[in-house]
């Protein structure tokens, strides 16, 4: 099973979109130990909607262009990790370490872990 682990965080708090070393590291380390256990399959951080962002908004058949800072959302994904893992628990407990690098920053995070759907979700029982 894939879980795509999303890290969300306030975009009004410009030091957080900036880590320092300590955070890099501790990410690092992270990253190569679910790497090293084979159930990292892409891991990124994101950039503020205030650099190269956009967003195309459709609601009833209307199409809305918007260019980055989204003033009107405080907090935007910030970063994510795809993981191929066992099932959902397995997936809590990488996210749950994925959590504490924020917690050893002092930092408030937001984190979804979101199973990925696959194509045998979507095909019709035989």
């Amino acid at each position: 099973m894939r879980f795509m682990v999303m890290h969300k965080l306030d975009e009004n708090k410009p030091e957080l979109w900036q880590p320092d070393e300590a955070f890099i590291a501790r990410m690092g380390a992270f990253m190569g130990e679910a790497n090293q256990a084979g159930v990292l399959l892409a891991g990124e951080g994101l950039r503020p909607s205030s650099v190269d962002a956009g967003r195309i908004t459709v609601t009833g058949g209307k199409t809305t262009v918007t260019d980055g800072p989204f003033a009107e959302t405080k907090e935007l994904i910030a970063g994510f990790a795809l993981l191929q893992v066992r099932d959902k628990a397995e997936a809590m407990q990488w996210a749950q370490k994925f959590t504490d690098i924020f917690i050893a920053a002092g930092a408030d995070v937001e984190v979804d872990v979101r199973r990925v759907t696959e194509w045998e979700d979507l095909a019709p029982p035989a």
